[in-house]
């Protein structure tokens, strides 16, 4: 049992900090060791995963408020109000949702993403380090607020199902979509998913995908682990934050694309 709970601890603290650092995408590393080392159905991996992103979303956006003061709720609060509602649905989507739209997904948005960062870092972005939205559009509380709104919704439900931290796709929306520079981007996106994860997490724990126990002792690891990945990311400058995170949204997409395919490639069972 000790050493069980020695790596829930360490699975906490290595995905706190991953979550710090980049504003969330923590399930990419919580979601695989939980289904390693635990004998918890995937659902409820998925489940746990989620409530225990609580912590990191706490702990994490409380250091870029405090010490960066690098929070954008001009679009982050209709993202907050979206994902709570994509939350509560999205872990009824584990069971009906094809897995495969939603990794496809994923890998669009992380390839989107990791080539725009380096587009970035090497001064060669076509649209000048901005939105790809018109900037007027943008000026405009209707556009935004209903944008940022529905936003809220896709990326919560896809992270109430998945389970793997909606930093991987809140962080690209809002740097993609509203032009937010990446510190910001991502201590907003970890204020976004506070509530989000909560709502997701005590769904699946309502619905019994979820480990309760284990959820708070990964999340009690998970919250030193998201301020020192904070802390880190304050540290760097956009351009090298940028290039930690193009990277990490290059292996993820790799990662994601050898997945499908090797789901691709199982035998058919022989009818005969």
């Amino acid at each position: 049992m000790t050493d069980r709970n020695g790596r829930l601890l360490g699975i906490g603290a290595a995905s706190g900090v991953v979550g710090g650092l980049l504003g969330g995408g923590n399930g990419v590393l919580t979601v695989p060791a939980l289904d390693h080392y635990t004998a918890l159905p995937r659902p409820a991996v998925h489940g746990t995963s989620t409530l225990a992103a609580t912590w990191v979303c706490a702990a994490g956006a409380l250091v870029y408020w405090l010490v960066g003061g690098t929070i954008d709720l001009r679009a982050g609060g209709g993202m907050i109000v979206g994902g709570m509602i994509g939350g509560f649905y999205g872990a009824k989507l584990v069971a009906r949702a094809s897995e495969t739209l939603l990794r496809v997904l994923l890998i669009v948005i992380l390839v989107l993403t990791a080539t725009k960062l380096y587009l970035d870092a090497a001064g060669l972005d076509p649209v000048s380090g901005g939105a790809a939205v018109p900037a007027d559009l943008l000026a405009a509380w209707w556009f935004v607020v209903p944008l940022s709104v529905v936003v809220g919704v896709v990326v919560g439900a896809w992270a109430g199902a998945m389970g793997l931290g909606g930093g991987l796709l809140a962080v690209p929306a809002l740097v993609l979509l509203f032009g937010v520079d990446l510190h910001t981007a991502a201590g907003t996106s970890l204020l976004v998913f506070l509530p989000n994860s909560l709502v997701g997490g005590l769904s699946h724990w309502r619905q019994g995908t979820a480990d309760l126990r284990i959820a708070n002792l990964v999340g009690l690891a998970a919250a030193p682990g998201a301020v020192a990945g904070a802390l880190l990311a304050l540290a760097l400058g956009n351009v090298v934050l940028g290039v930690v995170f193009g990277t990490f949204a290059a292996v993820m997409a790799v990662r994601e694309i050898v997945h499908l395919l090797r789901r691709r490639r199982r035998p058919v069972p022989d009818d005969g």
